[in-house]
């Protein structure tokens, strides 16, 4: 059985079959209040009530009394239900007993049966009845009409107040806020009621909206929704949390084009000092993203309201222009794939045997692969391969590798992937691959520069994240190893619209412009998923049209089936447990005995999700079933220390997250890899550092906990798809194919359903992380003037992008003036950002040359902002707690996220640390700042506080920051000659190495020494309190 709409909406709201099918026949998008009222009446749930014969005088005054006319006669059952319930809102007195036992029974069915009305006219995208549904709600539960003065709605103004406001009908709400006191004092006539009135106006929830649209394709229209709170926030009139829903109407008001809940938390505010009062901070706006289709021909505007759940008149309505829209190009079409006779690996017998080897593991090449052979491997022209998740790219770019070493056997190769977890399982596949069979030395940068410049010279094919190879390549004049490189491989081009998007295209067109500038050839293979806009792409990268191969993401070696279910509870806490049992009936129907893969919001859901899945299995009879005993022994597998996640795996469930050591990680994936056990549960932010693939793939829920911004984002579309592209060739047979259910938010399923089917566009993002890459060119001269840095950015892919999709990038034509100026426009912004911070001077209004703030940013590679913070804030007295707490606000830690309950935990470690919190450290005393816990992580470690979980992967990530950007305070200190604080720099940096205060024995930095150890050694006679001692002690005996 397939549940519908209308069940789900008669089981959550206990709405009966017979009222929810007098709804589903009755319910008209262009209904009145009239009718709106008339259909409650006629609900099931009032069957029994009937018309007394004692009651029809009374019933009879009550028609005459109550708003909304009544058609039927007091005679029938359905009038007295309706007459009551408005008798019930207008707060009208009865006489009869039997009338006031009937108006109860009515009112407490009331709410429920109109809120299951609101969610049916929702779901069915009718904008005006739901408004109007929506506010009756309200009515009811408010006990106020929607005539009535808005202040009802707060109970404790007295009605001779209200009344006296109501008949002041010709001042409409909107200007109430901006009355004084006085002018509220002089309508009611009491003057020294202004000042209450004033306030409770200016707690009548107000919302502040603002939008910017940006254009995805020609019927596809992202908005980010700014909401800002203007209203007085009070713990004793609102809910700690205050529902609202932002609606989209199209031009005619008609038709709901998207839905979403949104919730105002109290936590947003800023309390005040009775603890009660609070004020909606005026810059603490929300940011919602969601896509809205759009049409043909272009509609003047789209209206977004955001409407309270609870409170009548607070609504907030933005209209969205589209006067100067301007829609994208339209794309390309897709590669077609060739039907082809499967080119045979042993092709390569003849000329190159080796070659042969290293393709042992199949016969044939796949279609993608026989389809760009002879690009790749017969000629060295520049190529772009745009093909989905698990098709085989990685073969691809190893025909470019063989091309290259079989011209030229003495080359250089670099592979590029934006993400380190990409190259580092590239590097796993290709050390003992091309390291063995092709004799080459296949190396991996580490990001330190010493070590990198050897390995880039001795090494022949080498291998980096982007990060890596920007800090190296940004001195390419200077190192000519990097101007000897002859091929480069970038792969997973697709994320340059993601959050590494920015250094992937900078490195990308260094290497083109490198190529430009030394007029010698150097080829560049793109490798990516599937793109709307591969044109543009190859193009950047220099490829011809005819050596740009861009498939379809359902051209597959093996058939993925996508299955996209949709939930449609708000609360995402009990979304994600609603989908539970749906997650183990698709296993048992669609996986049987195959591997599955299932990937969650968060570890602590990884981990419940492992249970659940446990427990449906024993309540079904057959507790064993995902493990595989037959498959191989556990004494072939390394042990795993986690009790949680051994005692998971000892049932045939597996659970990965950040806060396992390596080996535990590595010990559960190839217990999963070899069929030990059955399911392996995935967190969300671990999907590209997995390399296990499987049968069927099940994603729980497209969103995740943002702890910056407090609130459920929407995964990255890039991370989704490499989730599906993990059901792949290896872990399935050819014939069945592999499958994919996705569940997801109801709002959401278009969307993904559009973008999951389709080719996806990407757009750069370089125009807002420009600075320090502007910086670093203009420090290694490669930018020396204004007209240089124009120059730089037209070997980009934003370039490329200007022209085709306008909108998205804030350009109001595509005319050379517009480019030029908008260009222009950039460079001056950057330029004077970096120039106030003193990174750069601008000489004769042209002329770049670097500062010695700048030199430090681009060496050390951080943050331009971070060296601004360091010079604004070190002085000549700065000591090691100062330096601590400066460390800690550097911008390289700000994209440290505060999960979800984890607030909580570092309000408890911060009472047990020697240096108390800042008196500025949050509200209320949260830590919701990413400075606050990088400061409480940084004091855990000196203090050798043990953490657990996903909190001891940030200490790993914040110790491996600190050390060069406390290398670089050294030299921001050492330019201004400051001895003292270049002196605490360092003992901080060394107190980071060994995890010791400055002020602890000396001898706890000895491995294996304890607190106990050191107590022993200083009782001992002659006490031992340095290493010195420690020494003389052993040369003693």
């Amino acid at each position: 059985f397939q549940e519908t709409t209308l069940g789900r909406v008669a089981s959550h709201y206990y709405v009966s079959h017979d009222s929810i099918n007098v709804f589903n026949e009755n319910l008209k998008a262009s209904m009145g209040e009239i009718e709106i009222f008339r259909l409650f009446s006629l609900s099931g749930e009032f069957k029994q009530i009937h018309v007394r014969e004692e009651e029809k005088l009374e019933l009879t005054k009550l028609v005459s009394r109550v708003p909304i006319p009544v058609k039927e006669g007091v005679e029938e059952p359905s009038s007295k239900v309706n007459v009551l319930l408005q008798a019930y809102i207008s707060r009208l007195k009865l006489e009869g007993f039997a009338l006031v036992a009937d108006m109860t029974y009515i009112q407490q069915s009331a709410c429920r049966l109109m809120r299951a009305l609101f969610e049916v006219a929702l779901k069915r995208g009718w904008a005006a009845l739901s408004s109007k549904i929506l506010a009756i709600c309200k009515m009811v539960e408010k006990r106020t009409w929607g005539s009535q003065s808005p202040l009802r709605q707060f109970g404790s103004i007295p009605e001779v107040i209200i009344r006296k406001l109501e008949k002041n009908s010709d001042i409409t709400w909107d200007r109430y806020y901006d009355l004084k006191p006085q002018d509220l004092g002089e309508i009611v006539k009491i003057p020294k009621m202004g000042k209450t009135l004033h306030k409770f106006v200016h707690m009548f929830p107000k919302l502040l909206l603002n939008a910017h649209i940006l254009p995805v394709t020609r019927s596809l229209l992202k908005i980010d929704l700014s909401i800002t709170p203007d209203f007085e926030y009070d713990s004793q009139v609102h809910e700690p949390s205050m529902l609202f829903w932002i609606i989209v109407e199209d031009v005619d008001g008609e038709k709901i084009l998207h839905h979403e809940p949104f919730t105002l938390n109290s936590s947003r505010m800023v309390h005040g000092t009775d603890g009660k009062s609070a004020t909606a901070l005026a810059n603490d706006e929300t940011i919602v993203n969601f896509t809205v289709p759009i049409h043909d021909p272009l509609p003047p505007q789209y209206f977004i309201k955001v409407v309270s759940d609870r409170w009548l008149h607070s609504e907030a309505t933005l209209p969205v222009s589209f006067r100067h829209l301007t829609l994208p190009l339209k794309f390309p079409p897709p590669t077609e794939l060739l039907d082809l006779q499967p080119l045979p690996v042993a092709a390569f017998h003849t000329q190159h045997p080796t070659h042969e080897q290293l393709f042992r593991h199949f016969k044939f090449f796949n279609p993608i692969q026989t389809q760009t052979f002879s690009t790749l491997y017969e000629s060295d022209e520049n190529a772009l391969i745009c093909a989905p998740t698990g098709s085989g790219k990685t073969v691809c770019a190893e025909l470019a590798i063989l091309r290259l070493f079989s011209v030229q056997s003495d080359a250089k190769c670099v592979y590029v992937a934006p993400k380190q977890e990409v190259a580092d399982a590239t590097y796993d596949m290709w050390v003992d691959r091309l390291g063995d069979v092709l004799g080459k030395n296949v190396v991996m940068l580490t990001g330190e520069l010493t070590v990198d410049l050897n390995l880039l010279e001795s090494g022949h094919i080498i291998l980096s994240s982007a990060v890596h190879w920007d800090m190296l390549s940004r001195r390419w004049k200077q190192r000519k190893t990097i101007q000897s490189v002859s091929l480069y491989i970038f792969d997973e081009l697709h994320l340059v619209g993601g959050e590494e998007g920015p250094t992937v295209e900078v490195v990308v067109s260094r290497a083109r412009f490198i190529a430009s500038q030394l007029e010698r050839s150097v080829r560049i293979v793109g490798l990516a998923t599937s793109l709307a806009n591969a044109r543009d792409v190859g193009d950047w990268i220099g490829a011809t049209s005819h050596s740009i191969y861009n498939f379809t993401p359902d051209v597959r070696p093996v058939p993925l089936d996508i299955h996209i279910q949709n939930f449609d509870t708000n609360h995402f806490s009990t979304r994600i447990l609603s989908m539970a049992k749906p997650t183990y009936t698709a296993i048992a129907k669609l996986a049987a005995q195959k591997p599955v893969l299932v990937f969650v919001p968060s570890r602590k859901q990884a981990q419940l999700t492992a249970i659940d899945l446990l427990t449906f299995a024993s309540a079904s009879g057959n507790a064993g079933r995902f493990l595989h005993r037959g498959r191989a022994s556990d004494e072939l597998f390394e042990p795993i220390r986690d009790p949680a996640v051994a005692q998971s795996v000892e049932q045939g469930v597996g659970f990965l997250h950040t806060g396992l050591t390596a080996s535990d990680r590595r010990a559960v994936e190839r217990r999963f890899q070899q069929g030990r056990i059955q399911v392996l549960v995935v967190p969300h932010n671990l999907c590209w550092a997995v390399s296990a693939a499987a049968h069927l793939v099940v994603v729980m829920d497209t969103l995740y906990y943002e702890g910056r911004e407090h609130r459920y984002v929407d995964y990255a579309i890039t991370d989704l798809l490499q989730m599906i592209g993990k059901a792949s060739l290896q872990a399935a047979d050819s014939q069945s194919g592999c499958k994919c259910v996705v569940m997801c938010h109801s709002p959401k399923k278009d969307y993904l359903r559009r973008l999951l089917h389709d080719p996806f566009p990407i757009e750069s993002h370089l125009d807002h992380f420009l600075h320090d890459h502007l910086n670093a060119e203009v420090v290694t001269k490669t930018i020396e003037n204004k007209p240089d840095a124009v120059d730089y950015l037209t070997w980009t892919f934003y370039y490329r992008r200007l022209t085709q999709n306008p909108n998205y990038y804030n350009l109001q034509g595509t005319s050379h003036r517009h480019i030029s100026d908008h260009l222009s426009e950039l460079i001056e912004t950057t330029i004077a950002d970096l120039e106030e911070s003193k990174c750069l001077a601008v000489e004769d209004d042209v002329e770049l040359s670097p500062l010695n703030l700048g030199m430090i940013s681009s060496y050390y590679y951080i943050h331009y902002t971070t060296i601004e913070l360091f010079a604004a804030s070190v002085t000549a007295k700065t000591k090691v707690k100062g330096v601590i707490e400066i460390l800690s606000s550097a911008s390289e830690f700000s994209h440290l996220t505060i999960r979800q309950g984890e607030d909580q935990q570092l309000r408890k470690i911060a009472l047990h640390l020697p240096n108390p919190l800042p008196a500025s450290a949050g509200r209320n005393g949260a830590v919701e700042d990413p400075a606050l816990k990088t400061l409480i992580l940084l004091q855990t470690h000196f203090s050798r506080i043990a953490i657990a979980g996903e909190l001891v992967f940030d200490l790993h990530f914040i110790l491996l920051e600190a050390i060069k950007l406390l290398q670089a305070l050294v030299d921001v200190i050492s330019s201004q000659g400051w001895l003292k604080p270049a002196l605490a720099v360092m003992e901080v940096s060394q107190m980071a190495v060994q995890g010791l205060w400055d002020r602890d024995p000396v001898l706890l930095q000895v491995p294996h020494f304890t607190s106990d150890t050191v107590s022993r050694l200083k009782s001992h006679s002659p006490p031992v309190e340095t290493v010195f001692d420690l020494l003389e002690l052993e040369d003693a005996a």
